[in-house]
């Protein structure tokens, strides 16, 4: 028996990075999570301990300050192809590069020129594989809280001795979208992309009568595909935030869908994919990343 080391990747996970423009008095506040891994020819220092070459994580994290400083971030997958193809053209042992960003979000606070507030949960996210001359982005959001009291329903799904779930017409549908898609293309206006896929899956999961979570997602992923052609792939996951009509019949008093009980777990988990039956070939965009 033959024991041979796999595939494998090192780097620096989540640099906490913050950067502020000032235009006079008035500043601007960017906020990111900015995680590096390499792979290449690691073969020594896993079975040896040699670091010959190793680029220690610790240079990777000062390479995100330093390229931070030197030229604006701009969007995050410019900076995160900056750095990728970086590490790839300078470490001759290093083969391909994975940059995650996450993007928080800050809001001025009106009639202040320099004070902010956080913008919530919502991130937006980017995750750029280089390989060589080869580069992938897929950017995406989490943390995309949404609700909608009616236009829903659930019903229909079999019944066996361990159901007790009831059937409904009219339900709260609530999720927390994490939505991940693959670019295809060149000449892409990130900035632009990325706000109108966002606007483009919150229209669709508002008007579209959805009767079951499954269809609201593969409704969600195909108006993105139909609008939007730079968009080869979009992955979605949308647990189920279930609000559960409460019975107040113990206390004389009918419940018409009007108060409910939010319960953060367990929670059903809905994921899927949604692509183009001609898109460009994946490559190693989806590589190391979740599923959905």
């Amino acid at each position: 028996m033959a024991i041979v080391l796999g595939p494998n990747q090192y780097g620096k996970a989540e640099n906490r990075l913050v950067t502020v423009t000032r235009d006079g008095a008035v500043h601007t506040v960017r906020d990111f999570t900015v995680s590096t891994s390499l792979r290449g020819d690691l073969e020594d220092t896993h079975l040896t301990g040699d670091n010959a070459k190793v680029l220690a994580t610790d240079t990777q994290k000062n390479t995100v300050y330093a390229f931070a400083k030197q030229a604006p971030v701009g969007e995050i997958e410019d900076f995160a192809l900056r750095l990728g193809r970086h590490f790839v053209s300078t470490q001759e042992p290093i083969s391909g590069a994975r940059i995650l960003i996450d993007e928080h979000s800050w809001q001025r606070i009106e009639g202040h020129d320099h004070a902010f507030v956080a913008g919530g949960d919502e991130k937006r996210t980017t995750a750029v594989t280089v390989e060589g001359s080869r580069a992938w982005v897929v950017s995406g959001l989490t943390d995309l809280v949404v609700l909608k009291s009616t236009g829903s329903e659930f019903h229909g799904y079999p019944r066996d001795p361990y159901t007790t779930l009831r059937e409904t017409t009219d339900r709260i549908l609530a999720t927390s979208v994490t939505a991940r898609w693959r670019y295809q293309g060149t000449g892409i206006d990130w900035a632009t992309s990325f706000g109108e896929i966002r606007s483009i899956m919150l229209r669709t999961f508002a008007a579209k009568h959805s009767l079951s979570l499954q269809q609201t997602l593969y409704a969600m992923g195909e108006a993105v595909l139909r609008a939007r052609p730079e968009v080869a792939e979009v992955r979605l996951s949308m647990p189920n935030k279930h609000h559960f009509e409460v019975d107040l019949s113990a206390f004389g008093l009918e419940n018409h869908n009007e108060v409910f009980y939010a319960a953060d777990r367990p929670y059903g988990l809905i994921e899927g994919s949604v692509l183009r039956d001609d898109a460009e070939d994946a490559g190693s965009a989806w590589l190391t990343l979740p599923a959905f």
